[in-house]
């Protein structure tokens, strides 16, 4: 594994200038509890100035409603918009994994028909991995397509699922075909673009500790699918979802989550005695980090799949993030703390758990590391 060291465009300071004037105007609202859910905010009214903007699929091409813009350049986006706890969940996910699929494996008609609606922040999307009684073993799920007249019917639940009671479509990983046997479990699987407004989908909201239902249970019973909801080469399905989730494990969103509260707590620590060497070694981790993500973003760029060295930035990223409030809570009695910081800290403390778990838990993570060093 390596990460080489990149330099930002010569256009990064005027992109983070003219972000952060927007950010701070279309921010001036937000509450410490909307800061708190960053990227797991959901507000389509906000994601359509973004799109407006043209900083949604800002590096597709602009037949497909996005700019041509550099990677990196979007990277300069997606820090800033974390790092202020921008609400960006109605399109993070399309711009971040689905679009770029789709603009891979899609059907022209299919492209020309979703992807400006991504980039103007007007389509929502969810990805179905995770099932029932599979656990992370994504090899084990049991929905299936079967061909039919005229396309596919569609049978089995999604588990886990972000943002599916919101979202216009998900991006599904379901068997075709059985698995070989004696061979590759993951052989006969295939992606599916599936309208979540179709006949037959169900979706049951799941409750977190803050009793907000992020998660969902997605039941398909019978849905017809159109021939063109194959995204890609049929079977090709487990190739296709391991690349795809390079751009999901090595986002700043891996090690920015808690950042808003890391922001807020630098000036009320000025006047902590011995705060400074804490706060110096969370500063120090988080510039690794993000130097690790910037990396990452280089070899994406470069048509490149780092899968094993975005599994280990999200790995320790996930370590960092949820560390954080609990460190900086022990830096500072609750009755000092600014409204504000302790707010943040408070939700952050119940939603932290659940950063280890979206985009693959630590011990799938570290069996991706694991066979990438030689050591299983």
């Amino acid at each position: 594994m390596r990460f080489e060291l990149v330099s930002l465009p010569a256009t990064a300071g005027a992109l983070r200038t003219e972000v952060r004037a927007f950010l701070a105007e279309a921010g001036s609202t937000w509450t410490p509890a909307v800061r708190a859910r960053s990227w797991m905010g959901f507000d389509r009214d906000f994601s359509r100035e973004v799109g407006a903007r043209g900083w949604i699929g800002m590096v597709w091409p602009r037949e497909y409603g996005g700019q041509e813009r550099s990677g990196l350049e979007r990277t300069i986006v997606l820090e800033e918009m974390l790092a202020a706890g921008a609400p960006v969940g109605a399109h993070w996910i399309g711009d971040r994994q689905s679009g770029p699929l789709i603009l891979r494996l899609a059907s022209e008609e299919q492209k020309r028909r979703i992807l400006p609606g991504i980039a103007r922040g007007e389509l929502a999307f969810c990805i179905g991995l995770s099932e029932p009684e599979a656990g992370s073993d994504l090899a084990a799920l049991r929905t299936r397509a079967e061909r039919a007249p005229g396309g596919w019917r569609l049978n089995g639940r999604k588990i886990w699922t972000t943002f599916a009671h919101l979202s216009d479509y998900m991006i599904a990983l379901v068997r075709t075909s059985p698995a070989p046997e004696g061979g590759s479990r993951h052989a006969g699987l295939s992606q599916f673009l599936v309208d979540l407004r179709s006949s037959g989908i169900s979706i049951r909201p799941i409750r977190d500790m803050l009793a907000e239902a992020s998660f969902n249970e997605v039941t398909f019973d019978d849905v017809v699918l159109p021939e063109d909801a194959l995204l890609g080469a049929e079977g090709a399905g487990w190739a296709q979802a391991t690349a795809e989730l390079a751009y999901e494990r090595s986002g700043p969103d891996r090690y920015l989550s808690s950042f808003p509260a890391l922001s807020a707590a630098v000036d009320p620590l000025r006047t902590v005695p011995g705060a400074e060497a804490p706060l110096g070694r969370m500063v120090a981790r988080l510039a690794t980090l993000r130097q690790m993500s910037l990396s990452i973003a280089g070899m994406l760029e470069r048509g490149e799949q780092p899968a094993q060295e975005a599994a280990l930035s999200k790995d320790v990223g996930n370590d960092f993030e949820q560390a954080l409030p609990e460190q900086l809570r022990a830096l500072m009695e609750p009755d000092d703390m600014p409204h504000d910081l302790r707010a943040l800290l408070d939700d952050l403390a119940q939603l932290s758990p659940t950063f280890s778990l979206r985009g693959g838990t630590r011990e799938i993570l570290r069996g991706i590391i694991a066979r990438e060093l030689g050591l299983r």
